[in-house]
């Protein structure tokens, strides 16, 4: 793929652990695309909740903080940034405390309305540069962007999505068990599947890519196929001097 750029938008969605976020941000670099995490967007508002001592369950008082968080996404897949009222909180906000509050906070439907508006503003704003743009989340095919070229639906066992976030998440320096990131692997699944507004799950035009037993190389192959077949890869001819 070397020389292609991506147009239009890859829409990535989800359960967390599928290496969602590593391909999405690979794939964005390696095509010259933009990239958004829509799911740092919901941590970054669930740490303010956090922050204003909001009970995450309280709907109301949550999409008021909502409302006055003042959130900067960046869209660099080489550096992308999240600001939380102007401070980076890009690390603060893969924390346990947020990990496990987020899934409640995203099902208030003022959030996600709030937050979807913010997300298709970014979308356009590529769509307008003629900017590709690589989007990953929970409801991108289905909610934020159905206009997407390509939908891509990530998915893997549960147990292997465990690991790999055991993984990372020691690699980080934050001392888990496999058994509790099991167990919360779990509990987010089925939160998220069952919320009443935009549910995690597959669309019935996206495509399923399995990551069980591919690693990283592997699925950015696959991901480079379906954008090619697709029709979203162009190649700029070389110029010559």
């Amino acid at each position: 793929m070397e020389g292609a750029e991506l147009r239009g938008i890859v829409a990535m969605d989800g359960p967390s652990g599928t290496g969602k976020s590593t391909v999405s941000r690979r794939l964005a670099r390696g095509l010259r695309a933009r990239y958004l995490d829509t799911g740092a967007m919901y941590r970054a508002v669930t740490l303010a909740v956090l922050r204003s001592d909001v009970d995450p369950t309280d709907a109301p008082s949550v999409a008021r903080v909502a409302a006055e968080a003042r959130l900067t996404v960046g869209t660099d897949p080489e550096h992308p940034e999240i600001r939380l009222d102007g401070e980076d909180v890009a690390a603060e906000i893969r924390g346990e405390r947020v990990t496990r509050a987020v899934s409640a906070v995203a099902a208030v439907p003022e959030v996600r309305g709030l937050l979807v508006s913010r997300q298709q503003e970014v979308i356009a704003e590529a769509d307008g540069a003629d900017v590709g743009i690589v989007v990953e989340g929970r409801d991108i095919g289905e909610v934020v962007a159905p206009q997407a070229g390509l939908k891509v639906y990530l998915t893997a066992d549960a147990e292997v999505r465990a690991r790999r976030r055991t993984a990372q998440d020691t690699a980080q320096g934050r001392r888990v068990s496999l058994d509790e990131t099991h167990a919360d692997v779990r509990r987010r699944d089925e939160f998220d599947s069952s919320r009443a507004v935009s549910p995690l799950r597959r669309g019935t035009d996206a495509v399923e890519v399995d990551t069980t037993h591919l690693d990283v190389a592997g699925v950015l192959a696959e991901l480079f196929r379906l954008v090619v077949e697709n029709g979203l890869a162009v190649t700029r001819p070389r110029t010559t001097r």
